[in-house]
């Protein structure tokens, strides 16, 4: 049997040092490859042309909503979605034409991921497989319209492939701590908005003493219940920024409560 057609959907901002590698690994297996930039004001639109993607330029505002009206630009009803920093393996290809040849009745499937920070392969404290789901067909599929992790929402079952993706997560601590000041701030603007909208709920669901818990709970998870800690020094950095981003996001929402109630 055939493969069915698919398309590569890649978002990207200010990708031109990783926007070619990425693309490359799609190169000709790919039925379209399709670069959704975020506003870029380096080369990646340029790239990503001479490589031969269709771009197009879309401001992502809401990340669940940005997501789906990228997947939905596509030809196909297939979709890999891919991040500008993630690279697909040859073995993980042949699978996908595989998996995709049998027909199946899977609407969607995990595709597990392999982490790094700079050169270094994130092994444990959760950080693989980290399977998420990557490939599906995009009627049957969609991200919760929400600012930071929003949740899959898929109509039918879901398969899981073996065959990893690359990613290359952080380039280094400083780049490892920007993403962390970004996610915190949205993470507190959705829970501010939570808080206009019940600010009984929000106040049961984000207080100090859950923001507390939830800090020191997330450090001996990945720590010591997901193994963090064989990944050396690297797995308790991991760690600890993983719990310290519990109690910035509740920082930053206490800020942004207070600021809102002083406007208004």
């Amino acid at each position: 049997m055939e493969t069915a057609n698919f398309s590569v959907v890649i978002i990207a901002k200010n990708e031109a040092a990783r926007i070619e590698d990425c693309i490359n690994s799609c190169l000709v297996w790919a039925d379209e490859i399709i670069v959704v930039d975020d506003e870029s004001t380096d080369d990646t639109v340029k790239i990503s042309k001479r490589l031969g993607a269709r771009v197009l330029t879309h401001r992502m505002d809401v990340e669940g909503l940005h997501r789906n009206w990228a997947n939905a630009q596509s030809n196909n009803d297939w979709v890999l979605s891919l991040d500008a920093d993630e690279r697909l393996t040859k073995e993980l290809k042949a699978e996908i034409n595989e998996t995709l040849s049998a027909n199946p009745k899977e609407n969607a499937f995990t595709i597990p991921r392999r982490n790094f920070i700079g050169d270094y392969w994130l092994r444990w404290g959760g950080q693989y497989p980290a399977a998420q789901i990557k490939l599906f067909r995009k009627s049957k599929f969609k991200w919760e319209e929400a600012e930071v992790h929003p949740r899959a929402l898929l109509d039918g079952e879901c398969g899981h492939l073996t065959k990893d993706i690359i990613h290359y997560t952080y380039r280094n601590w400083g780049d490892f701590l920007k993403k962390l000041n970004n996610q915190t701030t949205l993470e507190a603007v959705k829970w501010h908005k939570l808080y206009l909208a019940d600010p009984k709920k929000a106040n049961y669901k984000m207080n100090f003493v859950h923001a507390l818990w939830r800090t020191i709970d997330r450090f001996f998870r990945v720590f010591i219940g997901k193994r963090g800690y064989k990944d050396g020094f690297t797995g308790f950095m991991i760690a600890y920024f993983s719990s310290v981003y519990q109690m910035v996001s509740y920082a930053k929402y206490k800020e942004i409560n207070r600021s809102d109630k002083k406007t208004g």
